[in-house]
């Protein structure tokens, strides 16, 4: 079955009832997906998150002299710290996205083992106040997406707020489980999509 299979075609130009069932739908769609992805075995949620780290080394190639701002995972989104290591050890730097204001972009973080970390929004761990850096790539889990690279994320519009207003443009990658992929999260003007996502099943090249 397609989302929103009841005729609902969205226009281009802003039309505020639209905006609401899109909203709505989404929320519908988070809590459905979040609860599917939870239903993956740790054993299963490890062994995917490798086929997606090796899928990351593929598609980003070599890492040294980069910045690359991954996440720490919430809520059954795939576990990358183990990856981030991988990524220092080959030369390149690790940042952690964190909210400083809401309804803002995102500032970026160092992040290394033993770095001092306070709880962020929603009690993520985050780097505290300190050195900040520009990403040359950016990796955000995803909660839903689809095959043009649009992510459906928690609904605070942070990592579309903040790859808009980044004056270096930085590669933008997606990650999170092939279950989470649906035909379409019907993008509005402020969705920005993903250059790739990367699933346990492969590469999805996006916009």
């Amino acid at each position: 079955m397609t989302p929103m299979n009841n005729g609902f075609q969205p226009h281009a130009e802003f039309n505020p009832t639209e905006c609401e069932e899109i909203r709505n739908w989404r929320r519908g769609e988070r809590k459905r997906l979040i609860a599917e992805r939870l239903t993956i075995s740790a054993a299963t949620r490890r062994s995917y998150t490798e086929e997606i780290a090796a899928g990351l080394d593929i598609l980003i190639g070599g890492i040294a002299g980069l910045t690359c701002s991954v996440y720490w995972p919430f809520r059954g989104e795939p576990d990358l710290r183990h990856w981030m290591e991988s990524v220092r050890a080959h030369g390149g730097t690790c940042a952690l996205p964190c909210v400083v204001q809401r309804h803002f972009p995102l500032a970026f973080r160092v992040w290394k083992p033993g770095v001092r970390m306070e709880r962020g929004i929603w009690n993520i761990p985050v780097p505290a106040p300190g050195s900040e850096v520009t990403p040359d790539i950016i990796i955000a889990p995803v909660v839903g997406f689809d095959r043009a690279g649009y992510r459906l994320g928690y609904g605070g519009g942070y990592f579309d707020r903040t790859l808009a207003a980044l004056s270096t443009k930085a590669r933008s990658i997606g990650v999170g489980f092939s279950l989470a992929e649906v035909p379409t999260i019907f993008p509005q003007h402020f969705d920005v999509p993903m250059d790739a996502i990367v699933t346990e099943k492969g590469i999805i090249h996006g916009g």
